[in-house]
């Protein structure tokens, strides 16, 4: 029988806002859990405790995207003699049972119930701890606790209100956590909320706590009490997409993949009207990326095509004007990422917005393209035209930063990502001895996204009845064709380079880049099936998908972020690369083993990325 993988966590989440507690509901600050609100973790330690005791767990769930449930019991308590427990004074395990529900919009709504299953009257002292350390989304991700600001808080017990304020500056934000519908008064001591619960045998104890977070002058919002079991909803729901095939557990996986996906969505408020864009992941990822949500518009097309038409919408109100050179920022550049938290707005992190990736504004012009061709819309077209065209200028005057032809990327600045490709963390990029390649790095996979854009472009350009300048595009792309086809092609090992380095010395490592390049259509049918063969090797193909790293490179580690680890989304972009390359039994058998990765994990959810270790 195959072992289900799956978090020891929970993890609600709406818009940019998300809670993750361990399966007890408690959370600790040294952990990564917490709630966070646009980069900010106001709620970083959280308990409760009956009669001093923590409650007995039964089961966790999450109902919704946006909430979850707990259900707990009263462990064997001393209530004392003067108690009606018996002569012992001893309240057996179970006498009390305990219910919380936690949903999740702007703020976060928790709904406490207590039932009394005994046969007598009990007294119980319910108490709630609830830390704020306002930490920023990086320095929890770093492990790095550091209080840069002032804290203070503040409790009225008249209206029921604790207050926390951190101020950094200009930086500053607070939680509010408001007590509403008590069953029995509330008071704040030793850092706790407390309340004594008076219960008769059968008899229910009820209070709604939440924790409202402020950012700038709006009060944040959140569901009703018991809003779980009103089925109440946070988003209308997309249309929905029916999968329909005799595979026994596809339709399982591609529901949850639905589900998930479309519990990411993001109201972008900065784009006039407000529309929706895919956040990049939960946790670390709860934002805007240039990258992220152009990969999932096109690999989430046929399911979501709003997607598509929200992050044109959005990045196009984003795209770089000027020249920043600390924020990798030029005319025409797709952002990065762009980040609210303390760091960010404090300008310690050049992340308000960050531009440096060199896939996102090709990437661009592709999914403009997608666009199209879902819709048949030509005034989408008309609509982003500039924006193409600042992409497409882009892409000729800055992504070839040295006039060789090929695409290229370095860091500015000071406090930027190193490598900008799809593989940006610090050590993706090798060269055959595992050393780190000198920038500017030209990747085999940029050369593939900049052909894909110039012929898109040429479309583009056709269908707005500009044929001068489609039919320079297509010369531009027909050398960028040959001169690619020359100077990355790895004979000895029939795929392409990983890339070039600042000496144009190519990079003689075996990576699922080239993938890539099959799917972009830059690689001759000649040379395809041998790519295809290639990443199908032993040393490529983990059982569950292609790895990003061959196994015989001295880098590889399957437990890495880029060097041997296995990305469905990676995987599904080589596999559309088969198609098209004519190798429908190699694109079927990485879809197979990415179906099988799923069945092994909770709920058919898949990860960002799994080690696929055999």
């Amino acid at each position: 029988m195959p072992v289900t993988v799956g978090p020891s966590t929970l993890t609600i989440n709406h818009d940019r806002q998300f809670l993750i507690s361990q399966r007890n509901a408690t959370m600790a600050p040294q952990d990564d859990v917490g709630f966070y609100a646009r980069d900010t973790r106001f709620v970083s330690g959280y308990g409760v405790t009956i009669n001093g005791r923590l409650p007995r767990l039964l089961d966790a769930i999450t109902v919704e995207h946006f909430s979850a449930r707990y259900e707990f019991m009263t462990p064997e308590l001393h209530l004392g003699p003067a108690s009606d427990a018996g002569a012992d004074g001893i309240l057996p395990e179970g006498s009390v049972g305990f219910r919380l529900e936690r949903t999740i919009l702007e703020g976060v709504h928790e709904d406490y119930d207590l039932t009394n299953y005994a046969t007598h009257p009990v007294r119980l002292l319910l108490e709630m701890q609830i830390e704020s350390d306002f930490a920023d989304v990086f320095d929890v991700r770093n492990h790095r606790l550091i209080r840069r600001g002032d804290l203070q808080t503040t409790w009225r017990p008249r209206i029921g209100e604790l207050r926390s304020t951190y101020r950094n500056r200009t930086f500053r934000r607070a939680l509010l956590v408001k007590v509403e519908k008590a069953g029995s008064k509330s008071e704040y001591a030793n850092g706790r909320l407390v309340f004594l619960c008076e219960l008769a045998p059968r008899a229910e104890w009820h209070v709604c706590l939440k924790w409202l977070p402020v950012i700038g002058q709006r009060p944040a919002r959140t569901l009703p009490c018991h809003a779980l079991t009103g089925g109440a909803r946070v988003l209308h729901p997309l249309a929905p997409v029916e999968l329909v095939t005799s595979h026994p557990t596809l339709p399982a996986i591609w529901r949850q993949a639905v589900e998930d996906t479309e519990a990411l969505r993001m109201v972008e408020t900065t784009a006039r009207g407000g529309t929706f864009v895919p956040a990049a992941g939960i946790p670390w990822f709860v934002t805007l990326f240039g990258r992220d949500s152009l990969v999932v518009s096109m690999e989430s097309i046929s399911a979501f095509p709003e997607f598509a038409l929200g992050a044109l919408r959005t990045l196009a109100q984003v795209q770089a004007t000027d020249d920043d050179a600390e924020q990798d920022k030029e005319p025409g550049k797709i952002p990065h990422e762009i980040r609210s938290g303390e760091l960010a707005s404090l300008k310690l992190l050049p992340f308000a917005p960050y531009y440096g990736t060199a896939d996102a504004t090709p990437l661009f012009i592709i999914v403009l393209s997608y666009a199209y061709q879902w819709s048949g819309d030509v005034a989408l077209l008309q609509r982003y035209r500039r924006n193409a065209e600042a992409a497409l200028n882009w892409l000729l005057q800055h992504g070839d930063r040295d006039g060789d032809g090929f695409q290229e990327y370095s860091r500015r600045s000071s406090q930027g990502i190193f490598n900008q490709g799809w593989k940006d963390s610090w050590d993706a990029i090798r060269h055959a001895d595992g050393s780190i390649p000198e920038a500017p790095i030209a990747l085999c996979e940029l050369q593939g996204y900049a052909f894909d854009a110039l012929l898109r472009m040429a479309e583009i350009y056709d269908l707005l009845k500009d044929p001068e300048r489609a039919a320079d595009l297509r010369e531009r792309a027909r050398r960028l064709y040959q001169q690619f086809n020359e100077v990355f092609w790895w004979e000895a090992e029939g795929t392409y380079y990983l890339g070039l380095d600042k000496a144009k010395r190519p990079m003689e490592t075996v990576a699922s880049n080239a993938g890539h390049c099959l799917a972009s259509g830059i690689v001759p049918p000649e040379r395809a099936g041998r790519v295809v063969d290639r990443l199908m090797a032993d040393d490529m193909w983990s059982g569950w998908g292609i790895r990003t790293l061959s196994s015989k490179h001295p880098g590889y580690n399957p437990y890495s972020y880029h060097c041997g680890s296995v990305w469905p989304h990676d995987n599904a972009t080589i596999a559309g690369g088969f198609r098209r390359a004519g190798r429908h039994a190699e694109a079927q058998r990485v879809a197979e083993g990415i179906f099988a990765a799923a069945e092994r994990f909770d709920a058919y959810r898949l990860p960002e990325l799994f080690s696929g270790l055999p």
